[in-house]
């Protein structure tokens, strides 16, 4: 499987990772995606959940969602996968640079996650809680996965 590109997006999240959030993401997903299976990058001192999926978006064969959440509720979903598709839910600063994300929550398109200004959106993810943001994501993933789409990625309204 392809790894996670570098970008050249230069916002960073903000405070340390959330080891109780990752636990509670990786948790939720264990429960309630089938394909997945969801562990932490490290027990004792995580940086991410890297969740495995049996199977992609559209052709791909596997894929990936790469999890960070901070202690200032800060996160990322990064999926990834074997048709080398890139794309992420995030909420993080972006000094403005996004002009068409206007808040924090945005939305990196497919194929490749950019960070160009044009392209990058609000998301459609309104919720704030681990929990929250994460049965959005797995639901919108689902959705798209049913659909054989991208177009349902960020198209719903406040999931989940």
């Amino acid at each position: 499987m392809a790894r996670t590109p570098r970008t050249d997006e230069s916002h960073s999240l903000r405070g340390p990772i959330d080891r109780a959030a990752l636990i509670s993401i990786r948790d939720v997903i264990d429960r309630e995606e089938p394909l997945a299976t969801p562990a932490l990058d490290d027990y004792l001192n995580p940086t991410a959940v890297e969740v495995q999926l049996d199977d992609g978006l559209r052709a791909a064969t596997a894929a990936r969602i790469d999890v960070q959440w901070t202690t200032k509720d800060d996160y990322k979903f990064h999926y990834t996968d074997t048709e080398d598709v890139n794309f992420r839910w995030g909420k993080h600063h972006h000094d403005g640079d996004y002009i068409h994300a206007e808040g924090l929550a945005h939305y990196h398109p497919p194929p490749d996650a950019s960070s160009n200004p044009d392209e990058v959106e609000d998301s459609c993810i309104e919720q704030s809680l681990e929990v929250l943001v994460t049965r959005a994501v797995l639901r919108l993933w689902r959705t798209a996965y049913h659909r054989d789409s991208f177009e349902p990625l960020n198209a719903a309204s406040n999931p989940p």
